[in-house]
Order: C-alpha cells, then structure tokens, then sequence
C-alpha cells in the first residue's frame, strides 16, 4: 500500500511519519480485525446480558463480552496468575497486532521498540476477588499479585516485561479519550526515535464492584432488552451499556515499515486534546466549544481542511444531552453539513478507552477495504442530533477519517487518520 505524500511539511525535528502496520481486535465485535469488520459491515448486536457476574438487582444488566476469548490461549499459566482480565485482554490483542504486522513477538531490538496504553479503572475482577477473600475468608488474607494486577499501569508493565519493549513506554489516563491519546504519544514517540510503538487500549469494567462505581454516574442505560439499551444520538436514547475490551496497534515509523516492506493501513497525521475543567456531574453535557477546539486543532496539525474529511467516527455517549453537545460541536467545525458520520458503538457496547481504540481499527479498516460502513444507528435521530449519518456503505474519496473522543470530567481528543491507497487485487486473488 502507498500513502499519498504529507499534507504540509512537517517542522523540524519532526519528519519521522508514524504509520499504522498492525491491528489487532479483542471486543464484543469478535477477535480478529475480521470478525470485527463482520460485525460492523453486518450491523450485528453484540451486547447481550452480562455474564462475567450475576447482575441481578443492579439496574443494568445489559453490557458487551468479548466471545469465545480462552485467555490461557494468550498468556501462560504464570502470567494467568498474576493479571487481570483487562491485562489478558491486551495480551491477546498485542500479539495479534504484532502477528498482524509480520513483526516477533520478541523485540530483536528492545530499546527501539516501547508501549504506550491507555487505562482507566485497571483490574477490576481481580482486585474484587481478592478483597473478597480478605473480608469473607478465613485466611484474611490478599494473594501476593493483588499490590500489582489491579493497578492501572499493570498491562503496559506486563507487556513490556513479555515483549521486551525497553524504549519509552507509559500509560494514559484520560477515561474514553485516552485511546485515541494513546496514539498521539506512540507518534511522538516515533519522532524521537524509536522505531516501533504499540498503541491502544482494553478495558474489563464488568464486576460488581466496578458495575457499582459506573452506576454512580446516572449515565448506564436500564433497558434490559439488548436491541433497545444503547441508542446514540436517537431519539429513544436513554443511556449505554458498559464493554470489555477494546483494540491495540502497531504504530511504526515510516522508513523502517517500508525498509521491511510491511503492509500499511494508514497514517496519524493529526491530534489535539482539550479539556472542559468541569466534573462530569448529572446535568452536565460536555463544553462544545472546547470539544470543536481540539477537532479544528487536530485537522489543522493535519493539513486538513475540513471539506477533506470523509468520515467522522464520534464518541457516541448515548445519553441525550452529551449527544446534542456532541453535534453542535460537529456542527461548529463543519457547518450544517458535516461529512458522513458513522458509529457502531451501539453493536458492542461503550468500552471507555478500549472503544475509542475499537473506533480507531474500524477507520483504518475501512480505508483498507475502500469501504466506508453504514452508521449502525440512530433510527430516528432526536433534535439536535441530526447529522450526515451514513445509511449505506460508500466508498471513500480524500481517504481520511477524524476520530471523536470524550472522558469523564473534561477531556476531549480527536485523532486524524489518513488511509493508505489499496494495492490493487490480482486476477489470482
């Protein structure tokens, strides 16, 4: 695959690209960047009752689990011991982004390799068991790994250990924004010098305990039935339902994918965060203005204008008055005609840093497959919320993609993607 040449010539010190080699998917939507492209194209509901955990008598009961995932398939017998759920989530989408990539699982350079995640609640159903049996058990006692899996940084420092990633890594905290915030510091990274990043985010909030904390929010939609529960910008939208999982990338400078001749599905030309310095709190609806700041800053460091943008991937909260700031800040940036606007987080489930990772691989994706996919909602659009909601699948023209995150308490990010141009299909493929 080529990219086309740069929108503007990058400043000094800042001409290394970071392109995107490797994806790899561990969501409701399925494993693997196939079964996740399935489930997107074939707009198929993925959220069903929550499992993990008996969640009668708390008011949700509905949430989005990553099938069929075996972790013992991913992580050895003293890794299993030591992690969380969420930290096992991103071992099986780190090796299957790196599989992805064509790269080791071993990094034959450790200091050139790093990564960078985001993280939010850390190991929930780890920590919940263990104090369990502290507080219940006879023993009185916590398991000696309880001071370390829970903790928010254990799958960056878990990954690290395993992959021998030894350059700059670290973790990002910044709720749901925080996956796209992880891809801006890998290209940061990349312009310092260091040749291989792995990006991204998972998240396992689905325990007693962390269902209880997310609850507090008023946000969590009550709707039992799966079909009804998390409606984004619909006029029946009534809240969302809290995912597992999420998405990891290979993020690589540019020179060194092409030297190795790597397959490339695209490049992260721009970001930008802002911040609201307001509490989420229950009348809250996130700043507007400051949301469109960091879609204009992201798109001006990528040379774009916004005629350029052949789709909007956004945050999507499902909670009325976050999805009418939602597009009035689209509307601010774009005018009253924004590009085509597709979500999906309906089919799986809102998975805090995890889904807006999840909406990066389905960007990326869709330039990979010249397919830009239909909307998976609303149905019927509330006022206020009535954008360009792409209603079937189109195929994409300047091959670029913005990306929309909001956190909890203030934080917005937007990301810039520009897609690779597909290499043409032989008669023999």
């Amino acid at each position: 695959m080529t990219l086309p040449a740069p929108a503007v010539t990058p400043a000094r010190g800042e001409r290394a690209r970071a392109v995107v080699t490797g994806i790899g998917v561990v969501a409701p939507s399925g494993i693997g960047v196939d079964a996740h492209w399935r489930t997107v194209t074939g707009g198929i509901r993925r959220t069903g009752p929550i499992t993990l955990f008996d969640p009668t008598g708390y008011p949700t009961r509905v949430g989005g689990e990553v099938p069929g995932f075996h972790p013992a398939a991913y992580v050895d017998t003293r890794q299993l011991v030591q992690t969380d759920r969420w930290t096992q989530l991103g071992f099986a989408a780190t090796a299957l982004a790196l599989a992805d990539a064509g790269l080791p699982a071993r990094a034959p350079d450790p200091y050139a390799w790093a990564v960078t995640l985001a993280s939010s609640s850390g190991g929930n159903l780890f920590g919940q068991r263990e104090l369990q049996r502290l507080w219940g058990g006879p023993s009185r006692t916590v398991g000696a790994y309880q001071s370390i899996a829970w903790f928010y940084a254990a799958s960056v420092g878990q990954l690290s250990i395993h992959h021998q990633f030894k350059g700059p890594s670290g973790v990002l905290v910044a709720e749901a924004a925080g996956g796209l915030d992880s891809l801006a510091h890998a290209v940061r990274t990349i312009r310092r010098g260091t040749s291989v990043v792995v990006a991204g985010a998972t998240e396992c909030p689905l325990s007693p305990y962390a269902l209880a904390c997310q609850l507090r929010s008023g946000l969590l939609s009550a709707v039992d039935e799966p079909a009804a529960a998390y409606r984004p910008f619909d006029r029946a939208a009534g809240g969302y339902v809290p995912a597992e999982g999420g998405a990891v990338f290979v993020v690589e400078e540019r020179e060194h994918a092409l030297a190795r001749g790597a397959r490339i599905y695209g490049e992260v030309t721009g970001w930008a965060a802002t911040h609201d310095a307001v509490h989420t709190g229950p009348d809250t609806a996130g700043d507007p203005a400051t949301y469109a700041r960091a879609m204009r800053l992201a798109l001006d460091r990528a040379g774009c204008t916004p005629d350029e943008v052949d789709l909007v991937v956004p945050d999507a909260l499902g909670v009325p008055r976050y999805d009418r700031s939602e597009a009035t800040a689209l509307r601010t940036v774009f005018g009253d005609r924004p590009p085509p606007v597709s979500t999906h987080k309906s089919l799986t489930g809102r998975a805090y840093q995890g889904g807006s990772a999840l909406d990066v691989a389905t960007a990326l994706l869709a330039f990979h497959h010249d397919s830009l996919p239909a909307s998976a909602g609303p149905v019927d659009p509330a006022p206020g919320c009535e954008l360009g909601f792409l209603r079937a699948p189109r195929r994409p023209e300047h091959r670029v993609a913005l990306v929309c995150a909001r956190g909890f308490d203030g934080f917005n990010s937007a990301l810039v993607l520009r897609g690779a141009v597909p290499t043409p299909r032989s008669a023999t493929d």
